[in-house]
């Protein structure tokens, strides 16, 4: 069966016919594709159209789909045990490669997802502080827990409303919200509020509404203010740790937080998640402390040993320069490409391996309030004209694209030619 049929069947069956929304197309229009394989770079439709992928699961695949070294190591783990319920070794070793590395992780905890590791992470602070108010950031996304599908009601603190049905107004009291790259703002919740609020949770980059890479003083900002406040720093690095640096935006910036959240590459893409801290934190939790957490599939072995095998190479081979350098090369490209077709109004935003394709604006983009408000159609146009010609980005205006180390030259090559001929045929 083709993709269309595929998706007609699972709208009977599944909600929207999707596991997860962004996947529907519902941001970029048409049907979505169905794929039956990936290797390498690419993707393979249910079809046989092969399609050099740029979404790489959301970050994950820091060295591509199903890389030989790792697939050794799933497949081995697999004639070993699919999962435990009990102690084993495979998770010990993984949080020891961890700990020894990254001077700020004492110890950790992993779990099964991002929006899982945020959820006890904040739990863990509010119990450290005794305090209920969270502080998040608009723009910023931190999962699907209750707490923090939020977004600012007014543009002030305070006054928070849902983004999504079935959150009622009860469970969201105590999150506060205030726009990004706004250190007046934050100065003055925190005169207002600072020994109310557990934690101020961030992404240092982040990277869920577009590529917002903010400054380096609001971020010292943010450190400045919860230190004198008493109140823990968050920061979730679900997509940037091991992606931007080995250490993640913590180790560019040189900003410690007292807590941080990862996901995604630490699972060498299977799932995963982890928070993780000072130990006088994760002392909290349970059976240390009184901080109840738990995750029947936690620390499966395959993602775990996936996981180590991923971030031992990176450690050894350090392919960050290099992925920034690729990445730059493929999005200026790209828009060369567009601006020689007649539409000069693009350009993009990267920061290491990540990137965003988006209309051009005088200011660099620091919040969403400021992103074009024609920039969603603008992409879903341009989205379809490579998807046609075999490049899959991320199906939304919105989410950024990722490359990882089998990206070589020749396939980035292959992109811009596909993106000339997708341009062209459009004369």
């Amino acid at each position: 069966m083709n993709s269309e049929e595929l998706f007609l069947r699972s709208k009977q069956v599944v909600p929207g016919g999707v596991h997860s929304p962004v996947r529907s197309f519902a941001s970029v229009g048409g049907t979505p594709v169905f794929f039956r394989e990936a290797n390498g770079a690419y993707l393979k439709s249910v079809e046989g159209k092969d399609y050099i992928d740029y979404c790489l699961s959301f970050g994950p695949l820091l060295f591509g789909h199903r890389h030989p070294e790792i697939q050794e190591i799933v497949e081995d783990t697999v004639r070993r045990a699919w999962s435990f319920g009990a102690c084993e070794p495979y998770s010990l070793e993984l949080a020891e490669f961890i700990t020894s590395r990254i001077p700020w992780v004492e110890k950790i905890r992993f779990v099964n997802s991002g929006t899982e590791a945020v959820m006890s992470a904040l739990r863990v602070a509010r119990a450290a502080t005794d305090r209920s108010k969270i502080l998040k950031f608009d723009g910023c996304y931190h999962g699907h827990l209750d707490q923090l599908l939020v977004k600012s009601g007014s543009g002030l603190a305070g006054l928070s409303s849902s983004d999504s049905k079935g959150i009622g107004p009860e469970i969201i009291q105590n999150t506060l919200v205030l726009p990004l790259d706004d250190e007046k703002a934050l100065e003055e919740l925190f005169q207002t509020q600072g020994n109310q609020i557990a934690c101020l949770i961030i992404e240092p980059i982040p990277a869920n509404y577009g590529l917002l890479p903010q400054r380096t003083e609001f971020l010292k900002k943010c450190r400045e203010l919860t230190t004198k406040y008493g109140v823990l720093l968050l920061f979730d690095e679900v997509i940037s740790g091991f992606r931007v640096s080995f250490q993640g935006m913590a180790g560019i910036t040189g900003i410690v937080p007292d807590l941080v959240c990862y996901g995604k590459i630490i699972g060498g893409g299977f799932p995963v998640g982890a928070y993780a801290g000072k130990k006088d934190l994760m002392d909290l939790v349970a059976p240390s402390g009184p901080v109840y957490q738990a995750g029947t599939l936690s620390a499966n072995p395959i993602g775990m040993r996936a996981g180590l095998k991923t971030l031992t190479k990176a450690w050894n081979e350090n392919p960050y320069p290099e992925l920034e350098t690729k990445t730059k090369k493929l999005t200026s490209g790209i828009v060369k490409l567009l601006t020689e077709s007649g539409d000069s109004q693009w350009e993009a935003v990267t920061y290491g391996s990540l990137f965003w394709l988006k209309a051009k604006t005088k200011e660099p983009i620091r919040t969403i309030a400021n992103i074009p408000a024609d920039h969603k159609v603008k992409f879903a146009t341009f989205f379809h004209k490579l998807l046609n010609h075999g490049v899959y980005l991320a199906p939304s205006g919105y989410e950024v694209g990722f490359l990882s180390t089998v990206h070589t030259d020749e396939i980035i090559e292959a992109t811009l030619n596909k993106t000339m001929k997708a341009l062209q045929e459009e004369k």
